[in-house]
């Protein structure tokens, strides 16, 4: 079992990590969108119970991720809007794919995606969204 992840900051904020400049580029009107990093120094903590502190497990061991994320867009376009909880949004479907790798810096074992990515053909939207004092 792996569980390749950044961990838990002090503030409680987990498995959410700084970007690059440049690796995510969007395109709210057309709903295409890509999320690139490489090489990525996470933690492999051997699976989320040891991750989260719930069950003690083996030490993390230092790792790396690299993935691609791509949205294709083009699709049909949903308008959100919540008064109960301050939310609206306007995204635009399409298929999502991804393709990634991880391996841990102790052994040569690399796992990887599907040769060709991995296909979510469903719900995956791209769009623009306002809450608390930008909601309107």
């Amino acid at each position: 079992m792996h569980d390749f992840e950044p961990g838990i900051a002090p503030s409680g904020l987990f498995w959410t990590i700084p970007i690059e400049p440049g690796g995510i580029k969007v395109d709210p009107a057309t709903g295409e969108a890509t999320l690139r990093a490489q090489a990525v120094k996470v933690q492999d903590f051997h699976d989320i119970l040891n991750a989260l502190g719930i069950v003690p497990g083996p030490a993390p061991v230092p790792s790396r991720v690299s993935f691609e994320v791509h949205w294709a867009g083009h699709g049909d376009p949903v308008d959100l809007h919540d008064s109960t909880f301050g939310f609206m949004g306007h995204y635009v479907t399409g298929a999502a794919t991804i393709s990634f790798t991880a391996s841990n810096d102790k052994s040569g074992t690399v796992y990887s995606s599907d040769l060709l990515g991995q296909s979510n053909v469903g719900a995956p939207a791209v769009g623009t969204e306002q809450n608390g004092v930008f909601f309107h």
